[in-house]
């Protein structure tokens, strides 16, 4: 099957969004962007140079004064203003989203969810509170929490609207300035964005939005004296890099949420259905390029001919096809580069693993597409066991008991996100203790979560927390005022 597209966009925003204008760049230089359905070219976004980049954080730094004087109802006004248009151009941002990296419209949300964080930091600056005390004898003393200057943040592909807000939101709320690196994957959502946030009238240079690769623009960020933040979700790889260049240069506050290998559990008393339908969807939502998939399913022996069975039929319901079409629920991998690293990982499990589902071809003579996945009895030593390979492809292994469980689940450098599936709560809460993971679902999975919660991960996961109640800390450096106190 030959897939031919038929967006009703026609034209898209593809210039650098620097000190509230769109430019091209310096050199004039660009990169194309290949449909991962069709494989074909179909835009050419400008390449943020060394120099962009520059600009970029120069415009971020000398709009930061004026910006950090406003109160937060007056910031506020800013992010109503987006958040509204955000949702004008839901249909539009879907329709982009497919475009540049196969997202199905059929499940395209993040824009409701931007919207709702923007308009959830609107009302919350003034939570940004000191603390006061009298313990020091001639002393009143207090802590003020002041911004940093400019942030930079580096999003990542999968979810681009969703990060480029949860990111750039509590930063600009805090006081800070902002300058956002879009991947080079996905760029014409945040270009669409920029278009948005000129549209709301945010002064010139408060909200900066680059396109461009990792080691131009990308580098230039995590190296630049003039940025105290940066906050990165993507690769292990990249984020090392960039907790390396903090060093290097300014010892800046690194935020990092990374890569994730995660465990989901069955316990014999689950409710199977759910289990199934639940840990399916997790691995298979976005053709398993999440970080928090379920890649990894323990199910206790008892019921594993049961699981496995019904999880076969739920995988093999996906309708696979066209991202624009209403009907599709699994479109491609992103790009070329991520379909041969998921067809790798294949080739190698079936040296080790017993694959159930996932050996026929695509039925689309063109695009990156690669069918839903399944490997048994997978030994826990191998490649696709350790390693996150970012596609539709899970492995189910069986456990005896909960000690067993536990020391698999834990057994690999990420932490990201673990599941428990049983009705036992003392049981929940004993495996909710002993999972190495930076969140636990309970009769649920990814991407379950909650907006009021911490979100991150253990281990080689990430560096710090992100979420309405805690990412304004992050954005956010805490002076001691010492003050004496004469007495008469």
């Amino acid at each position: 099957m030959t897939i031919t597209q038929n967006p009703k966009v026609k034209s898209f925003e593809t210039r650098l969004f620097i000190n509230g204008k769109f430019v091209d760049a310096s050199d004039g230089g660009k990169f194309d962007l290949i449909s991962p359905t069709t494989n074909e070219k179909f835009a050419e976004v400008s390449e943020a140079t060394e120099e962009d980049a520059n600009a970029a954080v120069a415009a971020a730094k000398a709009a930061f004064p004026a910006w950090s004087a406003l109160s937060p109802s007056e910031r506020g006004v800013y992010f109503k203003k987006l958040a509204a248009l955000i949702i004008e151009s839901h249909d539009e941002l879907a329709e982009i989203e497919a475009l540049s990296m196969g997202r199905p419209v059929s499940g395209y949300f993040e824009s409701y969810m931007a919207a709702n964080s923007l308009n959830h930091y609107a009302e919350s600056g003034h939570q940004a509170l000191g603390t006061s005390s009298l313990n020091t004898p001639g002393f009143l003393n207090m802590t003020l929490r002041q911004p940093y200057g400019v942030v930079g943040a580096i999003i990542p592909w999968n979810v681009p609207v969703l990060f480029l807000i949860n990111k750039s939101a509590p930063a600009l709320m805090a006081g800070n300035t902002v300058v956002v690196k879009s991947s080079e994957k996905a760029p014409l959502t945040s270009a669409k964005v920029a278009t948005l946030v000129e549209k709301a009238g945010f002064p010139p240079g408060v909200f900066n939005i680059i396109s461009g690769h990792g080691h131009i623009s990308g580098n230039v960020l995590s190296h630049h004296m003039d940025i105290r933040v940066i906050s990165f979700t993507g690769s292990g790889r990249t984020g090392r890099l960039i907790q390396q260049a903090s060093a290097k240069s300014n010892l800046k506050n690194v935020i990092l949420e990374l890569g994730g290998k995660s465990p989901a559990i069955i316990f014999p008393d689950a409710n199977l259905e759910r289990a199934v339908k639940e840990t399916a969807y997790s691995i298979q939502w976005n053709s398993g390029q999440v970080c928090m998939a379920n890649s990894r399913i323990y199910v206790h022996e008892s019921i594993a001919p049961r699981f496995i069975e019904l999880f076969q039929k739920g995988f093999a319901n996906i309708r696979s096809g066209d991202p624009l079409l209403p009907s599709t629920n699994h479109g491609p991998q992103a790009d070329g580069i991520q379909y041969k690293q998921v067809q790798a990982y294949i080739e190698e499990g079936k040296k080790t693993g017993k694959m159930v589902l996932g050996s026929e071809p695509s039925e689309h003579e063109s695009g990156f597409f690669v069918q839903p996945t399944i490997f048994l009895e997978t030994p826990e030593d191998s490649k696709i066991m350790k390693e996150e390979i970012f596609g539709p492809v899970v492995n189910i292994n069986t456990f005896k008991d909960e000690d067993e469980v536990v020391a698999k689940a834990n057994d690999t450098e990420y932490g990201l996100y673990a599941a428990v599936y049983t009705k036992d709560v003392s049981r929940a809460l004993r495996m909710a203790k002993k999972l190495d993971s930076g969140s636990v679902g309970v009769n649920c999975t990814s991407p379950a979560g909650a907006s009021d919660m911490p979100f991150g991960g253990y281990k080689a996961s990430g560096v710090g927390r992100e979420g309405w109640t805690v990412s304004m800390d992050n954005y956010l450096e805490v002076k001691t005022v010492l003050i004496r106190v004469d007495e008469e």
